[in-house]
């Protein structure tokens, strides 16, 4: 009798696997620019402190899941660029606008900040578009292989739908 074993066809596609590294880059890139601001804007930052430390560990943690093939966390992550999108697009103005006589200054210019706040609204809108399409492609499609399959891709006598998991 031939073993059974699940196996995710969508997987296996270059455009999944591209669409996975492009959501584990923009991911890390995000953390790393909220990263970078959150220090170099330590002082001014008041309340938003906890909120970037919380972007930060999310992004990262969803990145692991996304090199997981888990495609669960790909809504969350879509909704988190949402919000960070518009927190991004309100904060810009106000660090260009302390780069004047009279403010405090940051650890970082206010300019690099100013810059790097307007970086992350299209990092966040990219994460928006590759997140959803990642949600699209249907990673968690299993389909049933036994051994007696030729393992070139051709599932034996397979008629039905892929099920999802």
């Amino acid at each position: 009798m031939a073993e059974t074993r699940l196996e995710h066809p969508n997987r296996d596609k270059a455009e999944s696997k591209a669409t996975r590294a492009a959501v584990v880059l923009l991911l890390i890139t995000s953390a790393v620019l909220i990263a970078i601001i959150t220090l170099g804007g330590w002082v001014e930052l008041q309340g938003m402190i906890p909120l970037a430390i919380f972007y930060v560990i999310v992004f990262l943690v969803v990145a692991f899941f996304v090199v997981r093939w888990n495609r669960g966390v790909l809504p969350v992550a879509a909704a988190l660029a949402i919000l960070l999108t518009v927190f991004a697009a309100v904060a810009a103005p106000a660090w260009f606008a302390r780069d004047k006589q009279g403010f405090d200054t940051p650890a970082l210019e206010p300019s690099i900040l100013g810059l790097l706040t307007v970086i992350l609204i299209p990092v966040s809108v990219l994460l928006l578009a590759f997140a959803l399409r990642g949600f699209q492609q249907e990673w968690n499609v299993e389909v049933e292989v036994t051994d007696d399959d030729d393992g070139h891709g051709d599932y034996g006598d397979y008629q039905g739908q892929p099920s999802p998991a």
